[in-house]
C-alpha cells in the first residue's frame, strides 16, 4: 500500500468518526434548544403567535420581565465596580500577592448561587447566628434586608465579580509599556493615561465582560429564589420554577414561551459579547514587548489592605456566619462554648437519607459528565481542527449557546424533548438520566473550549509521522493526542465536576423524590426551616469547592496557558 492510499483510508476513517461525533454533539447540545424555541411559537404542529402574545401581556410576566432586568442589570453594574477595581490594580500594577488574591476572588464565583445567599442571609438580620454571637442582631420581629429587590442585586453583583475581573483583566494584559510611555513623552499625566489611554483600549473587553454578566445574573436561580420568593418578588427564573411546580394543561407550553423570553435576551447578550470581542481584536494585536507596570509607591501598602477588605467582606464574613449556624443546635441561639453542637452535622450528613441520596447522586453524575464529555470532546476538538467543514464551523459557533443560557431555559428544553420518547410511551422525566443529559448539554463547552484550546497549540508533525508509517487513527488517538492533551482534559474535566457537583438551576426543575442533587437539598433544607442541616450541607460542598480549586492550582504550571480561568 502506497503512502498516498494510507493518507486517503485515514482520512476516510477520520471523516467518518467526525461525523459520528459530531452528529452526537449536535444531538446533545443543540436539539433541546430547537426544541424549545419548535414548541414556544407553535400549538398543534403549527405556527401560533398567539398564545406567545398571550403569556407576555399577562401581568405576572410583564413584573417577573421587569424585575429580572432590574436585577441583572443593578446587579452587574456593583460587578462592574468590585471587579473593575480588582482588575486595574491587579493587572497594572506592583501589588504583591496577586496569585493569592486573585484566588480567593474567584471562590464566589465557583460557590453555588444557592450557598451564597444562604450564607448572606446567616450574617444578617434578627436571627443571625453571628451577629447574635457579637451582640449585634437587630430586634426580632425585625425584618431580613436581603428578602427584598436590593439583596439580589447586591448578591448577583458579588457572585459575578469574578466575571468582569477575567474578561477586563485579559484586555488590560495585552497593552504594552511602551503604548503608556509614548503617552507620557506626549505630555500626557496621571487621570489622562489612564483616561485617554488604558480605557479605551480595554472598553471592548469590559462591554464583552458586562454582556456575559448580565446575561449570567438573568438566568441565576438561587439567588432569586432563596432570597426574592419569601418576598413575593418574582423573576423570570422564580416565575417558570413556580408555574412549573403548578402543573397545569398549559403549563408547559406557557413556561417555554417564558424561557424563550429568557433566551432571546440571553442571547442578545452573547451577541453584543461576541461583537465586542471581536473589536477587542482590532484594537490590539496581542501583546507586545514588555507588560504595562505601574508603580503604586507609598500607596502600595494602604490598597493591599482595602484589598483584602473586601475579599474579607464578600467572602470571609458570609462563610463565618454560615459556619456559625451550622454549630449550634437551632437557628438563632448565639454561638457559645455551651451551645456548640455538631448536631446539625449528623444529622444532615449521616441522618437523612435526602441528603446521602443527594451526595450520592451529585457525585456520580458530576463524574459520569465529565468522563463523558472528556470522550466526547478529545476526539471531536481534533478532528475539527483537522477537518474543517461547514457544520463544523456552525457547531463551533453555537456550542456556547447551552452554557451560556440561563440554566431554567435548558431544563426546559430538556424536559420538552423527553418527557415523551420518540416512538414510545416511555419518559426520562423524573429520572437521574434527564439530569445527566442536561448536564451534559450545559457543560459540554466548559470542556471542548480548554481542550480545543490546547490541541491548536499542538504540532501537527508528530500526528502526521505516525499516519506515514501507518499508525491506525484509535492508535494514534490513544499514543499522541491523548498523551499531549490529557492535562487540558483533566483541568475541564475537574471544572465539569466542580460545576455540576453543587449545581442547582437546572436540577431544580428536574429532580423528583429520589432523585436528589445537593443544590436541591440545600434549597429545600432552606425552605422549609432547616437553616442548620442547611448550613451544615452548605459548609461541605464549600470545602469540597475549595479543595477542587485548589488542586487545579497546584497542577496549573504544568497546563497550557487559558487552560485555568483565573490564571494569567
Amino acid at each position: 500500500m502506497t503512502l498516498a492510499d494510507t493518507h486517503s483510508r485515514s482520512s476516510r476513517s477520520e471523516g467518518r468518526l467526525l461525523s459520528l461525533v459530531l452528529g452526537l454533539a449536535i444531538v446533545i447540545t443543540l436539539a433541546p434548544v430547537a426544541r424549545l424555541f419548535f414548541e414556544g411559537i407553535t400549538a398543534g404542529g403549527r405556527l401560533n403567535l398567539s398564545f406567545f402574545a398571550e403569556v407576555m401581556a399577562k401581568p405576572a410576566t410583564q413584573s417577573a420581565l421587569r424585575h429580572s432586568l432590574v436585577t441583572a442589570g443593578l446587579g452587574t453594574l456593583i460587578s462592574v465596580g468590585i471587579g473593575g477595581l480588582f482588575a486595574f490594580l491587579v493587572a497594572l500594577t506592583d501589588l504583591r500577592r496577586k496569585p493569592a488574591l486573585v484566588f480567593c476572588l474567584m471562590i464566589p464565583m465557583m460557590i453555588p448561587p444557592q450557598i451564597t445567599a444562604l450564607s448572606w442571609t446567616q450574617i444578617m438580620g434578627p436571627s443571625s447566628v453571628f451577629l447574635k454571637t457579637l451582640g449585634l442582631a437587630p430586634p426580632l420581629g425585625a425584618p431580613q434586608p436581603l428578602y427584598s429587590a436590593g439583596g439580589i442585586i447586591l448578591l448577583l453583583g458579588i457572585q459575578h465579580t469574578s466575571i468582569i475581573f477575567l474578561t477586563l483583566r485579559a484586555g488590560l494584559r495585552a497593552i504594552p509599556q511602551e503604548v503608556v510611555e509614548a503617552a507620557r513623552i506626549s505630555g500626557a499625566r496621571g487621570l489622562r493615561i489612564w483616561w485617554q489611554v488604558v480605557l479605551p483600549l480595554t472598553l471592548p473587553s469590559l462591554a464583552a465582560g458586562i454582556a456575559i454578566t448580565f446575561v449570567t445574573a438573568l438566568g441565576n436561580f438561587g439567588i432569586p429564589a432563596m432570597l426574592g420568593i419569601p418576598a413575593g418578588y418574582a423573576t423570570l427564573p422564580t416565575l417558570i420554577y413556580q408555574r412549573l411546580a403548578g402543573m397545569g394543561p398549559t403549563v408547559l407550553a406557557e413556561v417555554a414561551v417564558l424561557a424563550i423570553v429568557i433566551g432571546l435576551v440571553a442571547t442578545g447578550g452573547i451577541l453584543l459579547q461576541r461583537f465586542f470581542q471581536r473589536r477587542q481584536r482590532v484594537h490590539l494585536v496581542g501583546s507586545v514587548g514588555r507588560p504595562l507596570a505601574i508603580p503604586l509607591g507609598r500607596a502600595r501598602l494602604p490598597v493591599e489592605i482595602a484589598l483584602w477588605l473586601v475579599i474579607a467582606a464578600i467572602l470571609v464574613l458570609p462563610m463565618l456566619g454560615l459556619l456559625a449556624t451550622s454549630l449550634v443546635p437551632a437557628y438563632g441561639v448565639p454561638l457559645r462554648p455551651d451551645t456548640i453542637s455538631l448536631e446539625g452535622w449528623y444529622e444532615a450528613l449521616l441522618r437523612q437519607p435526602a441528603t446521602r441520596r443527594a451526595f450520592v447522586n451529585s457525585f456520580l453524575l458530576s463524574v459520569s459528565a465529565a468522563a463523558v464529555l472528556m470522550a466526547l470532546c478529545l476526539p471531536l476538538a481534533w478532528l475539527m481542527d483537522r477537518h474543517q467543514t461547514r457544520l463544523g464551523r456552525i457547531f463551533d459557533s453555537l456550542l456556547d449557546l447551552p452554557y451560556a443560557l440561563p440554566g431554567v431555559v435548558l431544563a426546559i428544553a430538556m424536559i420538552l424533548l423527553l418527557i415523551n420518547l420518540p416512538f414510545t410511551e416511555a419518559t426520562l422525566y423524573g429520572t437521574l438520566w434527564i439530569i445527566f443529559l442536561a448536564y451534559l448539554a450545559r457543560f459540554f463547552a466548559v470542556m471542548f473550549r480548554p481542550v480545543q484550546s490546547s490541541l491548536r497549540q499542538l504540532d501537527p508533525a508528530m500526528d502526521e509521522a505516525a499516519q506515514s508509517v501507518g499508525a491506525p487513527l484509535r492508535r494514534r488517538l490513544r499514543d499522541i493526542i491523548l498523551p499531549l492533551s490529557a492535562p487540558s482534559a483533566a483541568a475541564g474535566a475537574i471544572l465539569v465536576f466542580l460545576t455540576a457537583f453543587n449545581e442547582l438551576t437546572v436540577s431544580a426543575l428536574l429532580w423528583s423524590s429520589g432523585t436528589e442533587t445537593l443544590g436541591v437539598v440545600i434549597f429545600n433544607l432552606d425552605d422549609s426551616g432547616e437553616t442548620v442541616m442547611a448550613s451544615a450541607v452548605a459548609m461541605t460542598i464549600v470545602c469540597v469547592v475549595m479543595i477542587l480549586m485548589a488542586a487545579i492550582q497546584l497542577i496549573s504550571r504544568r497546563l497550557p496557558k487559558g487552560v485555568v480561568p483565573w490564571q494569567s
